[in-house]
């Protein structure tokens, strides 16, 4: 006998079946004359992660929301994330009544906000405003490219016909999804100092947890409460395995006893990928063996930013 009830699929499951915890962000973009819509939005997630020559986000929406159209006319847009301040979720309610235009609610808009970084640096590359009032913004851009999107074009606010793409541009009647290659990850200074110089439970943004529109009445959402940690249980290779691979994986680039003690712990599935990715910094720098020291500046991604700071 199961312990569950069984609860029927409907639309929007996500909301109406279950209760599926989501970020709350605000995506602004770039209307045909100029100025910066914006929208909150909550189907927003990472996509491609790792593994290709960029990375991007996945969003969900509605194919004729401003920000869905703004985005087939001119690709570009920024994810804001927002705290979890009662007044900027209030804020983000606001934001979100179907159908209502950026000059109609715009000038009601509370949020403040600044010129994009990437068009502070490039004046020509035109971009929506990003809040002020984020803790981190995400730039991006739309790769129309992908599953023959690039054919989608603004302008039917009643649906779209069929055919349909399957994860890129115009999905459905009603639905879009775009993937949206990150171009710039802005964040606030005391937050990206943890990020770059290392994460403690206090350190964490108070970020809202949003549980979507529900009895078609409320939008539902968590406030932060306290970072807990959880230490992995590291499971060690050993140092006879790890060279047995490391050894054949180069021809030139060896690798010192000490330098693949530091990659013990590596679960074995990703052990080649480590240490392809070694092999490659190495080449990168000239470097034919690859020492303990080496291995530090290699598993630390924030290389970069420390040395710039001393």
């Amino acid at each position: 006998m199961s312990s569950f009830e069984n609860l029927r699929v409907v639309d929007n499951f996500y909301q109406t079946s279950l209760f599926f915890p989501m970020p709350t962000v605000v995506i602004t973009t770039l209307c045909e004359d100029g100025t910066t819509s914006a929208g909150p939005y909550s189907l927003v997630q990472p996509y491609y992660v790792a593994g290709k020559d960029y990375y991007a986000m996945l969003l969900c929406c509605r194919n004729s929301s401003n920000t869905a159209q703004n985005i087939l006319r001119n690709g570009k847009c920024a994810l804001n994330f927002i705290s979890d301040e009662p007044k900027y979720f209030k804020e983000c309610v606001k934001l979100s009544w179907p159908g209502d235009k950026p000059e109609e609610k715009m000038p009601k808009c509370n949020f403040r906000f600044e010129k994009s970084m990437i068009e502070e640096e490039n004046s020509e590359d035109k971009r929506p405003q990003v809040l002020t009032d984020a803790i981190q913004v995400i730039e991006c851009t739309w790769v129309r490219e992908l599953d023959g999107a690039d054919k989608d074009v603004a302008g039917e606010l009643n649906g779209y016909e069929p055919p349909y793409h399957d994860f890129n541009g115009i999905t459905s009647k009603f639905g879009a999804h775009f993937i949206l290659k990150v171009d710039k990850i802005l964040m606030k200074k005391k937050y990206s100092d943890a990020i770059i110089n290392g994460v403690r439970g206090k350190d964490f943004p108070h970020l809202p947890v949003d549980y979507g529109y529900r009895d078609s009445k409320n939008f539902w959402y968590h406030r932060w409460n306290w970072m807990h940690a959880e230490l992995l249980q590291m499971r060690q290779a050993s140092l006879e395995s790890v060279r047995y691979a490391a050894d054949r994986i180069d021809d030139k680039i060896k690798f010192t006893d000490e330098a693949l003690m530091t990659i013990l712990g590596v679960p074995r599935v990703f052990l080649s990928t480590v240490l392809k990715g070694c092999v490659d910094w190495a080449k990168e720098n000239n470097v034919e063996l690859i020492t303990e020291e080496h291995m530090k500046i290699i598993n630390d991604k924030r290389s970069k930013e420390k040395s710039k700071k001393k």
